[in-house]
């Protein structure tokens, strides 16, 4: 009996730790769709990367803050996979996308507040709740933390208490689908290279310098750190992770 190929969706797997998740995930031998903010050409990249590895991809518009286009979009999703498949499920739910907020509390405004809250909670609840019914049994759902969540760094107030939120929540989303065998974990990267926030920690060296200083392991993370992680836990092997966080950091701030 020929065995089904399994199915993950990964948001904001464009560029940065989306896009290495989504490839490590694809190097496991699941297909893969992914998401795009605005850049089409970059999504169509990482497309032709795991189409490249011998598995199926595709890549959807979506922005994680217009919760009013999530309706349509799981639609859309559910279409392609129904005529491909014969099923509108996936097995795994990847909530990579978002964005970062810098700034001090006493300068943060109220829109800046809403849409961190917009992207990185409402987008990712509601999300998940939209595409609850068509995760298969023995799926798994992953969240994207950040070591902001665990220790304090001035000017990420707003950024990482919404992130340890989503820690808090991935617990609940544990507990809630573990009737329905769905394991729920939070991946929380430490300071990473990539082009997130502006690329300050990739281009700015007194910034990387200090991380490095602060990682036990000596230098900042980059991208492929991260996603052999989050595809890891797409697979059987992480059958017995559920509810949990892990922080992948290099052990920075032990």
């Amino acid at each position: 009996m020929e065995t089904r190929t399994k199915i993950a969706l990964v948001t904001g797997g464009s560029r940065g730790l989306g896009r290495n998740s989504a490839i490590k995930i694809a190097q496991k031998g699941l297909d893969v769709i992914i998401t795009y903010r605005s850049n089409k050409e970059e999504a169509e990249k990482v497309i032709e990367e795991i189409q490249a590895l011998g598995r199926k991809a595709i890549a959807y518009q979506l922005d994680t803050k217009d919760l009013k286009s999530f309706d349509a979009f799981v639609k859309q999703v559910g279409d392609h996979l129904e005529e491909n498949t014969g099923s509108r499920n996936i097995d795994y739910l990847i909530n990579n996308a978002g964005t970062s907020l810098h700034s001090s509390i006493t300068e943060v405004t109220e829109e800046q507040l809403d849409d961190v809250v917009d992207i990185h909670f409402k987008g990712v609840f509601f999300l998940t709740q939209k595409f609850l019914p068509f995760i298969n049994e023995d799926g798994g759902i992953v969240n994207i933390s950040s070591g902001l969540a665990r220790f304090a760094t001035p000017g990420y107030a707003i950024y990482g208490s919404i992130k340890a939120g989503i820690e808090m929540l991935t617990k609940y989303m544990a507990k809630e689908l573990g009737s329905r065998k769905i394991k729920v974990n939070v991946v929380a990267p430490g300071a990473i290279e990539t082009d997130f926030g502006g690329g300050v920690v990739r281009d700015t060296k007194a910034v990387n310098d200090m991380i490095a200083g602060a990682t036990a392991l000596g230098r900042v993370g980059v991208p492929d750190d991260i996603g052999g992680v989050v595809a890891f836990l797409c697979t059987e092997d992480a059958r017995w992770i559920n509810g949990q966080r892990i922080e992948v950091s290099g052990g920075m701030f032990l």
